[in-house]
């Protein structure tokens, strides 16, 4: 049989363009639009930055995820969850980003977690601690790196326990973080010691604690003990106020996020002792994975990374799981694709729950110390994430179907 000329032509045509449409392809990189808040929370999320940036340069030194480079697009929401929306937009219409990432803030990640989903895209959390993320408004396009308030509490609760304290009292910010928080503290808690009592609770907004007014009225209930769950600025001006007016005094204190090298160090001479605190004891960890990240992180920017680093280098390390396993930066495929599949973090191997779309990250328990000036962790242990999560059966009731 003979074919026409014009028919051998197209053929011929169409196998000269398909590997230049395969190399065009490889050149094109992945584009993951991230954002944070970095003017609001910038002791945390630069240090975050930093942490994604080693990554993106760590897995474009390798040759990419299916063939392609990373390219981070960073946005930053001011920690207002309306900037946050409107920049998500700009990114996924203007600069069409395969994918969201990021977000501190919990309010905040709701926020774009409900935008991922009207807009059938995929976002993957960092930061946001809020279980609703994952369980009452959990869906299928939204994923979550960090241990979350529930599990954090779940970390905390037995050395709690052993504290013996019958009355509690409560500090926490005024939004969906601390409401989390506390929660699930006091729920694990009652569950662990039945017949304990929480007899105040204090619930100052973010950013803006009268810290005196706060102390004064704890101690007013004269507490057994306590659970902090401010940080930041706010931590600080607590920590100053409770030491100034005795309100640690002969109290346990049970303090979520507290370790956290962003938190601990701006207390410096003021840290209290003892308090029992989720965290990380940067200074002090020896295992091969966490070494591996401190030295390569001090050697592009000369310091000791935080737990924002942490964070930031592990998102872009679960994200390529996902990927990879997708096979695709299509979003139903990497909605269903991301589902199991494991990655790498500093603190060791992880991966993502199909269930609920949690990360299995875990973070470090132990007590604050005063040494030469400033402040540790001590008697500190890993606590694994997969460890802490509550059964399939209960992640049922919670989450939508």
């Amino acid at each position: 049989m003979t074919l026409p000329r014009r028919t051998l032509l197209a053929a011929g045509a169409s196998v000269l363009a398909a590997p230049a449409i395969v190399r065009a392809q490889g050149d094109v990189p992945i584009r993951i639009g991230e954002i944070n808040s970095y003017t609001a929370i910038p002791s945390f999320t630069l240090p975050y930055r930093n942490g994604w940036q080693l990554a993106v340069e760590q897995v474009n030194a390798t040759g990419g995820v299916l063939g392609r480079k990373i390219e981070v697009i960073s946005r930053d929401d001011a920690g207002k969850p309306p900037d946050a929306i409107r920049l998500a937009g700009e990114l996924l219409n203007e600069q069409k980003v395969d994918m969201l990432a990021g977000a501190y803030l919990s309010n905040i990640g709701l926020a774009l977690s409900d935008y991922a989903l009207q807009n059938k895209k995929l976002f993957v959390a960092g930061e946001p601690l809020t279980d609703a993320l994952v369980w009452e408004k959990g869906n299928r396009y939204t994923y979550r790196l960090r241990p979350s308030t529930y599990m954090q509490a779940a970390m905390l609760v037995e050395d709690a326990a052993r504290l013996k304290a019958k009355r509690w009292v409560t500090v926490a910010p005024n939004y969906e973080y601390g409401q989390s928080a506390v929660k699930w503290f006091k729920a694990l808690l009652a569950q662990k010691q039945p017949g304990v009592e929480f007899v105040a609770e204090q619930w100052p907004a973010l950013g803006k604690i009268d810290a005196g007014a706060t102390v004064a009225a704890l101690a007013q209930e004269k507490p057994d003990a306590i659970l902090n769950v401010t940080f930041g600025p706010d931590l600080t001006n607590f920590v100053r106020q409770g030491n100034t007016r005795g309100l640690f005094e002969g109290r346990g204190v049970v303090s979520i996020l507290t370790g956290e090298p962003e938190y601990l160090e701006p207390l410096g001479d003021e840290t209290p002792d003892g308090w029992i605190v989720t965290g990380y004891p940067v200074t002090a960890v020896s295992d091969p994975a966490n070494k591996a990240f401190i030295e390569a992180y001090r050697a592009k920017f000369n310091e000791l990374p935080k737990m924002g680093s942490v964070v930031g280098a592990g998102l872009i390390h679960a994200i390529v799981a996902g990927i990879k396993k997708s096979g695709s930066v299509d979003t139903e495929k990497m909605a269903d694709g991301f589902a199991g599949a494991g990655f790498d973090t500093p603190f060791g191997p992880c991966s993502w729950r199909a269930i609920d779309h949690q990360g299995t990250l875990g973070t470090y328990v132990g007590k604050t110390k005063l040494q030469n000036g400033k402040g540790v962790m001590v008697d500190w242990r890993y606590v694994d994430g997969a460890s802490v999560m509550p059964s399939d059966a209960e992640v049922r009731k919670l989450r939508p179907a």
